[in-house]
């Protein structure tokens, strides 16, 4: 007669790499088009009805490069468990915060103050940059105000939120790639359709993330800042 031993199950876990490397990678696209548009400014290149406003303003899309590129960066590196574990983690959370901030309000300056051209709005787009720019910075200083009073859960939600707008640039070109490519340039409506999936995608997939993360702290009986990622 044998006895059967159990053996424990083993449990497959993802490189906890993959998650940052994959959000860098998707921002590398409106990083390597800002790094452009400095060398634009910073060369003399020739002025057009395309990158008038730039040349006449320069100091908002500057700021929102800068701002936007460091947030992006900084902010996947934050979805590193073992960055969570160490005090880099808080370190850059006092660069990504402000960052971020910057990124929203320039973006708010340029939609309300540059004069864009028809190739890269539509009808109703700069409403939907005014809310969500808006959303960005108020759910970054939520976050800011809740991790001051120690509510990990409530920072770790609203720092993802934030992050998903911020990151909508590199969904958009994902979504207007197969569009161009089967249909060809769309119609101004139909832009501002593109752009504001673009960003609804990331909205979506950082709620679902938010609730997998509260449910596995539960589950666990762990904090939601080990069950999951949080930004600053």
């Amino acid at each position: 007669m044998t006895t059967a031993t159990a053996r424990p199950r083993a449990i497959r876990r993802r490189p906890e790499w993959l998650v940052p490397a994959g959000l860098i990678a998707l921002s590398l696209v409106p990083i390597a088009a800002g790094s452009a548009r400095l060398t634009q400014l910073t060369t003399g290149a020739a002025v057009t009805a395309e990158n008038a406003r730039f040349f006449d303003s320069p100091i908002p899309v500057v700021a929102h490069i800068i701002g936007s590129s460091v947030f992006l960066v900084l902010g996947a590196l934050q979805f590193a468990p073992s960055l969570r574990r160490r005090r880099w983690h808080r370190s850059a959370g006092r660069i990504v915060a402000p960052a971020g901030l910057v990124s929203a309000l320039s973006a708010l300056w340029m939609t309300v103050f540059y004069g864009m051209p028809a190739s890269v709005t539509g009808p109703g787009l700069a409403a939907v940059r005014i809310a969500l720019g808006t959303a960005m910075a108020g759910a970054i200083v939520v976050a800011f105000i809740a991790i001051r009073r120690g509510d990990v859960r409530t920072h770790s939600a609203w720092m993802t939120r934030a992050y998903a707008i911020g990151m909508g640039a590199g969904t958009q070109v994902l979504v207007f790639l197969p569009y161009t490519l089967l249909v060809g340039t769309p119609r101004p409506l139909t832009h501002t359709l593109l752009m504001t999936a673009g960003w609804a995608i990331n909205l979506v997939i950082a709620e679902v993330v938010i609730r997998r993360r509260a449910k596995a702290g539960r589950r666990s009986g762990t904090p939601v800042a080990a069950a999951g990622a949080h930004l600053s």
